[in-house]
């Protein structure tokens, strides 16, 4: 029995305001699920354990955590909680005015200092199957590199905080439906241009592959836009609560280019593949660059830190 492509063909025509509508509704809960339920998706992939149970979050940066949303004026800091995370630095998912609240994640090494480093070197860190020796030089270097003032902790966890704030878990969300609705308006405009919805069904199987290609680069061009105007926003909200705040912020990018020139070193040719000499992150493909270099965003916070001290000297 043959498909029966006219008829499936006259109902997409008919009801395509409603399955456009429909299918962007889907695309956009799709991407919004992971921050409406943080605490069923975010917090389970990112929280850190020990001894076979959660970690705690320490005392120390349960306070740091709360100084931050008081310094960023957060009216309603009930919404947000803490929680120990893996990794290296904070991360934030959630939307702070549904009832999960906003959820961030802080790792263990922001317990760390100079002085004592127990927040990194009882941990074992495995690279490219091989302990990492902390006593050695690199091993020293990623070390300390590792380790952040109380400055740069506050300004890495209020950039997260300032991204919920500013609504970017919805602004990424948007960006798919967007484009998707993107791509009936295309297909819709060239066909009423060309006049081909009076013509053969190839020149209109053409137009829609031209439309959906359309909407495809569209999508990956505006993704990494938003992604990248996120990048700097929260930065420069964080870095604009104090000169402390923007000193932090400059150390926090210092540290992380450091880290990454050391890891660059330690994993050999597939540091070289992953990471610049100047320690920015290598795009994933020559087509995107999903967040701001590294490098780009420390050099914008200390040009706001110059604007500052320019305007406390007039």
């Amino acid at each position: 029995m043959a498909f029966p492509f006219p008829k499936v063909t006259v109902l997409v025509q008919k009801y395509r305001t409603g399955l456009l509508i429909a299918g962007c509704g889907a695309v956009f809960s799709a991407n919004i699920f992971y921050h409406v339920f943080p605490d069923n998706t975010f917090k389970k992939l990112y929280q850190a354990w020990s001894k076979g149970g959660p970690a705690n979050l320490s005392e120390k940066l349960e306070n740091t955590f709360q100084d931050v949303l008081k310094d960023l004026g957060v009216s309603s800091r009930q919404r947000y909680s803490a929680f120990a995370a893996f990794g290296f630095h904070p991360v934030g998912a959630g939307l702070p005015w549904m009832p999960s609240g906003g959820q961030i994640g802080i790792p263990a090494n922001f317990n760390s200092t100079l002085d004592d480093a127990g927040g990194i070197t009882n941990r074992v860190i495995l690279i490219n199957g091989k302990e990492v020796a902390w006593d050695s030089s690199s091993g020293t270097a990623l070390k300390e590199a590792l380790v952040f003032s109380p400055e740069a902790q506050r300004f890495a966890v209020a950039r997260e905080v300032a991204r919920l704030e500013s609504g970017g878990p919805i602004l990424h969300a948007a960006v798919a439906p967007g484009c998707l609705a993107g791509v009936c308006v295309y297909g819709v405009a060239l066909k009423q241009i060309f006049n081909l919805y009076s013509g053969p069904a190839l020149m209109r199987g053409v137009v829609n592959v031209v439309a959906l290609t359309l909407g495809v680069v569209s999508y990956l061009l505006t993704a990494d836009a938003v992604n990248q105007w996120l990048d700097y926003s929260s930065d420069r909200k964080a870095a604009s609560i104090s000169t402390d705040y923007a000193k932090g912020g400059v150390e926090f990018y210092d540290k992380i280019l450091s880290r990454n020139k050391t890891l660059r070193i330690l994993m050999g040719q597939k540091g070289e593949e992953m990471y610049a000499p100047s320690g920015n992150l290598f795009p994933a493909n020559v087509f995107r660059l999903r967040h701001a270099p590294y490098t780009s965003r420390r050099e914008g916070i200390a040009r706001l830190l110059k604007e500052e001290k320019v305007q406390e000297e007039a």
